[in-house]
């Protein structure tokens, strides 16, 4: 089996981003606000959006199941104030649910969190709890930046983010960490903002001791973890001269990364300077590179491809990337039957 742990409903039909317009308009004048059951979506609107497009993908690539979530470009937390991003999320997350119950043998859900910039995440967890305990979602997107790339919040590894983990640790759920759009102009959404949350993530780990306080606590870094690969010596000495243990020993047992990355040469580093155990495979369709690769002929975001010529690594590490790693980073997950 071979399950993409990240996707994102990036195709969900046009009437839920004219309720979020009509939501953002609201803001100004709340005669505009629409009602929560203003936005109705039928079935067949659902079935549309996904048959034409991830589940077509998935069986051209050779994919089985994918792990999918709203929209992250558009869960816009730096957006209103909590009671916005909570219908938001609210709507969001019921569309995934749907999407998983239509097609349950290729999609498993993970929730979009109610964040918003300054609130205490403790306010995410009952929207947590009732994705994980009535949709059976198995993890959720969070957020390190709610500002939307002005980084107003505390680090990751601050006390203002335990009570979510408690949370977490609680339920055994895992969170991928990631961000949504960015509304600073210095930083382009996709190609500037999700790499820096990317980056900046795995760096907050090195410089405390989370893990000490949240041993069971597990976070995907999507993206081919950013900038992290491509510097680990760099990341490697920082931590020895904080007189951290080696990051294997340090991250490894809470971090992992997931293949989102777009050619050859980026998932041959991946792999060999990441173990087989730390990376999940994945590829975000449909997501922020949806071209064709000129000098492949092949889609850039097909990156199974790129997983199956990488010929150091054995058929036994290859099966972990494409879906037993997703067994121990996500154990409420459980595959469909036939």
């Amino acid at each position: 089996m071979i399950i993409d742990c990240h996707g994102h409903y990036t195709t969900a039909p046009k009437s839920l981003e004219a309720f979020r317009q009509r939501q953002i308009d609201g803001l100004k004048d709340a005669r505009l606000s629409p009602a929560k059951d203003s936005m109705v979506i039928g079935d067949d609107e659902i079935r549309d959006s996904i048959e034409g497009a991830q589940l077509r993908i998935q069986r051209e690539r050779g994919t089985d199941l994918t792990i999918f979530s709203p929209r992250a470009g558009g869960m816009g937390h730096h957006i209103g104030n909590a009671v916005t991003s909570e219908l938001w999320s609210g709507i969001c997350n019921e569309l995934i649910h749907r999407v998983c119950t239509l097609f349950p043998k290729n999609f498993v859900g993970v929730c979009q969190l109610p964040q918003s910039p300054g609130v205490a995440p403790a306010n995410c967890i009952p929207e947590l709890e009732r994705c994980i305990n009535e949709y059976g979602f198995i993890g959720c997107n969070l957020n390190p930046d709610p500002a939307g790339g002005y980084w107003t919040d505390p680090p990751l590894t601050d006390h203002h983010w335990y009570p979510l983990y408690e949370k977490l640790v609680e339920l055994d759920v895992p969170a991928m960490v990631h961000v949504s759009a960015s509304c600073n102009p210095a930083f382009h959404f996709t190609g500037a903002h999700y790499i820096n949350g990317d980056t900046t993530a795995f760096m907050q780990f090195i410089t405390a001791d989370l893990f000490k306080d949240f041993p069971t606590l597990r976070f995907v870094i999507p993206h081919g973890g950013g900038a992290v690969p491509y510097h680990w010596g760099r990341y490697r000495g920082l931590a020895q001269d904080m007189g951290k243990p080696p990051l294997k020993d340090f991250l490894l047992n809470n971090v992992y990364f997931d293949t989102c990355v777009y050619h050859q040469a980026g998932i041959d580093l991946l792999t060999r300077v990441i173990p087989a155990d730390n990376i999940l495979f994945a590829s975000e369709i449909v997501g922020a590179v949806r071209g064709i690769d000129p000098e492949t002929g092949h889609y850039y975001d097909d990156t199974k491809r790129y997983i199956d010529k990488v010929d150091w690594l054995s058929a036994a590490d290859k099966q972990k990337i494409f879906s037993g790693n997703v067994q121990k980073v996500y154990p409420r997950f459980a595959a469909p039957s036939a």
